[in-house]
């Protein structure tokens, strides 16, 4: 086992008996405050709160270790995965100089929003979930960190297996914020690349209920793939708007409906076969995931984890990490970070760029079966033993 996952392993179990019997520190040790920023609550609330639980997780098992230097605080702010409440607990919690660090946003229209603030006020961050390239490399912001990687491999890998399966034909929906744009840029360029057709294009705003008019449309072109590029609650409703006009299409998203909540939303009979993309290894396939997840149940928490809890756990350790090696300053945190080079931890190695951009080398392909994300070589549509929608 990694040297990193060896040595949290070995702690989490210790820990979590200190935790279980209300152990405290002999000497009372300075207090230091870290920070989670997520959509907590609204549609994309039980990815949030999966990984506020992890950065939580995070900061229980580094005040319970006796050989830490500090005592850390969480103070974990809700977004809504709104950009206009993003930069007002963004700029809440930046502002707050007692704030060292913090990981933050699930959204990446909230991080694209939020950028600016926590270059103004000298705060290093580390996004943990939004994938817009641009939330990294848009500027050259010193105090800008990503554990997760960005949307173009993503798209990459998605537009190349769908093209494996045979696809041809692919009809386009997104949102109309930077992140669903983006989306749509990326699949689109891949995939005529790799000579895919896409037969039409609609852009819906995240907060549109009634798809008639662009399922309609879909159904019209014939087209064998139904590709989306959005978040689960927009998710949800074209999904189930599809059922109600008969549309079979094979249902393709993103990381951005990776979610336990999109299953649950429009049920396990319709989410039967849905496709979606995510960066990074799962968890029950990482050196330290059996014991992520021992420690993550241990600690009874309301809400799973979710697919990117353990990337907010890595981002909150590696804050937590930094912070013990140079101290409680911003301006050492931001210099540390920039520096990290092959440092090992759940999510695996970490090495970020001059823009401060992790490198993830891995991208899995996820299938519903059964009413639960599948990995693809895993399952029963990779053996042939199920179907997909047919290949026209």
């Amino acid at each position: 086992m990694l040297k990193y996952l060896s040595r949290w392993s070995g702690l989490g179990s210790a820990l979590c008996v200190a935790l279980a019997f209300g152990a405290t520190p002999a000497v009372a040790k300075d207090v230091v405050k870290v920070g989670y920023i997520g959509p907590l609550t609204g549609g994309n609330s039980a990815v949030g709160l999966g990984a506020r639980n992890s950065a939580d997780l995070a900061v229980r098992l580094q005040n319970a270790d006796p050989k830490s230097k500090y005592q850390y605080e969480l103070v974990a702010l809700d977004d809504e995965c709104k950009a206009n409440i993003g930069v007002q607990v963004a700029t809440k919690m930046a502002s707050d100089a007692k704030i060292i660090g913090a990981a933050t946003h699930y959204c990446s229209a909230v991080a694209l929003g939020t950028v600016d603030i926590y270059h103004r006020f000298k705060m290093p961050v580390i996004v943990w979930g939004a994938v817009e390239p641009k939330i990294t490399y848009g500027n050259n912001y010193p105090e800008i960190f990503r554990t997760i990687g960005t949307q173009e491999y993503q798209n990459k890998v998605a537009s190349t297996f769908m093209r494996s399966l045979g696809y041809k034909k692919f009809a386009v929906i997104h949102d109309t914020t930077d992140y669903g744009k983006a989306h749509k840029d990326f699949f689109v360029k891949f995939l005529t690349e790799q000579g895919g057709e896409v037969l039409g294009i609609f852009g819906v705003t995240s907060e549109q209920q009634d798809f008639t008019t662009e399922l309609t449309k879909i159904k019209a072109l014939n087209a064998e793939v139904l590709y989306f590029g959005g978040l689960t609650p927009l998710g949800v409703r074209i999904r189930s708007q599809m059922d109600k006009l008969d549309l079979k299409l094979q249902f393709e998203g993103t990381s951005g409906i990776k979610s336990d909540a999109y299953i649950s939303g429009v049920g396990a009979k319709l989410a039967e076969g849905t496709l979606s993309f995510l960066d990074g290894a799962p968890v029950e396939k990482l050196a330290g995931g059996k014991a992520f997840t021992e420690a993550y149940a241990k600690q009874g928490y309301a809400q799973p984890a979710e697919a990117l809890g353990i990337f907010a756990f890595a981002s909150m350790k590696q804050i937590i990490d930094t912070i013990e090696k140079v101290g409680p300053n911003r301006k050492a945190l931001v210099t540390a970070l920039s520096q990290i080079k092959e440092d090992d931890t759940l999510i695996g190695k970490i090495t970020y760029d001059e823009h401060g951009q992790n490198a993830i080398p891995l991208m899995t392909k996820y299938v519903v079966q059964d009413g639960q994300w599948t990995i693809w070589e895993d399952s029963e549509y990779a053996s042939g033993k199920r179907s997909l929608v047919k290949v026209k």
